[in-house]
């Protein structure tokens, strides 16, 4: 276990502005480009635990980090098409870099909702210039996963915040943790803390056997003192109909679909280099008709999970101009359907992956077990099977689906 209190390297390791894009076709052009860059040690990384913070400097000095600021504050505004796509790409070379920006998205996706004008205004340049936010939302010492014990109260001309929390992913990439506090009167809202803030404690004990590199440890926070501007409303994001719900949950759902199609794409070059069952009475593997059957079975799957994912993506864009609570319902739901068949896609292609490919598959320095790995820890974020109670719920009885990042 390692503890990273007040790092102020990666503040000096972005000196220089980041490219800012300025379209979606650029956006989708840059991720290709990375992906592919990325992909060299994946295997390594993951089986070593090396944190990519290399990885993750050249990601968001590429621009991609700042692709869904609106364009009145200098962004390119990408459709959530564009978004996931970029997700997908990046989950599809390696899982974790896949996943880490997720929550700087959620976070800028509140910020555009609750945020005032000027507290837009400086966190929008922030992240045009290069800044990456992490999160600090989740908490794991309380019975329920809908309590929250972090605090904030008023201090000085600001606030203080205490408490503690887990699963912080992206926090030791990140120059602000964005923190989920609640207020004595029992309202919730979101802190912006920078890094380098006093009695801020990152400590590297993400142990989980997926998602190895996501930088998810836990954060403390000890009498952390927070500037009035940098603290925005929360549960507004959710008691009012915004798109922050769906749009979390469809980059969770862009994570898996990343997972699956390349568990595919990997399911294909192994089976070419893979002997055939002896019962088959064929030279080459490629030629088993079982094997041909399992792939196409997988093959129309993964192609259900891009689909749906892109009907979802269209869903939310249509929402965005005018939300209410029924085109957020349907977004809501559109997503919720992706994400229940990415969940399922995911970890069979993964675990297909490995059964097609024989015992050749099982060798540890080709790593075929990350993309099971990281598929079955991504998706414990939550139940596959909740999502189709409440589609069927609101198909069969017309109940909208509850508004929360976890739908």
């Amino acid at each position: 276990m390692t503890s990273f209190p007040n790092i102020n390297s990666l503040q000096a390791a972005s000196t220089t502005p980041a490219h800012i894009i300025q379209s979606d076709a650029e956006a989708i052009e840059i991720a290709k480009q990375l992906a592919e860059q990325f992909r060299k040690n994946t295997v390594q990384r993951d089986a070593e635990r090396i944190l990519p913070f290399d990885e993750i400097e050249a990601y968001s000095q590429s621009g991609l980090w700042a692709i869904t600021v609106p364009k009145a504050f200098g962004g390119a505004e990408v459709s959530s098409d564009t978004v996931a796509q970029v997700i997908a790409l990046m989950s599809g070379v390696d899982g974790s870099i896949g996943q880490i920006p997720q929550n700087h998205f959620y976070a800028l996706e509140v910020l555009r909702n609750t945020g005032t004008a000027e507290q837009k205004q400086k966190l929008y340049a922030e992240v045009l210039a290069g800044a990456r936010f992490g999160n600090a939302l989740a908490e794991f010492k309380t019975k329920t996963a809908a309590q929250k014990q972090t605090s904030i109260r008023p201090h000085d001309d600001g606030f203080v915040v205490n408490g503690e929390k887990f699963y912080c992913t992206g926090s030791l990439f990140a120059h602000r943790i964005p923190t989920l506090v609640k207020a004595p009167d029992g309202r919730e809202y979101l802190a912006f803390i920078a890094r380098e803030s006093a009695g801020l404690e990152l400590i590297d004990d993400w142990t989980g056997f997926g998602q190895r590199t996501t930088g998810s440890g836990s954060v403390k926070f000890h009498q952390v003192a927070v500037p009035a501007t940098d603290v925005i409303p929360f549960d507004h994001a959710f008691t009012e109909p915004t798109l922050v719900g769906p749009f979390a949950q469809i980059m969770h759902a862009a994570i898996e679909v990343g997972i699956a199609r390349a568990a595919f794409e990997e399911s294909l070059r192994r089976v070419h280099q893979a002997r055939p069952w002896i019962d088959s009475g064929l030279d080459l593997a490629s030629e088993d008709p079982l094997t041909k059957y399992e792939l196409g079975r997988i093959a129309a799957d993964v192609r259900a999970s891009e689909v749906l994912l892109k009907q979802a993506a269209r869903a939310i864009d249509a929402a965005r101009p005018q939300p209410n609570a029924e085109n957020i319902a349907k977004a809501s739901l559109d997503v919720a359907k992706v994400r229940a068949h990415s969940t399922e896609t995911a970890l069979k292609a993964a675990s297909k992956l490995i059964e097609l490919a024989g015992s050749r598959g099982s060798q540890r320095e080709d790593g075929l077990d990350r993309f099971w790995r990281n598929a079955r820890v991504h998706t414990l974020h939550d139940a596959g099977r909740w999502k189709y109670f409440f589609i069927a719920n609101y198909l069969l009885n017309g109940v909208l689906p509850p508004r929360r990042g976890t739908l």
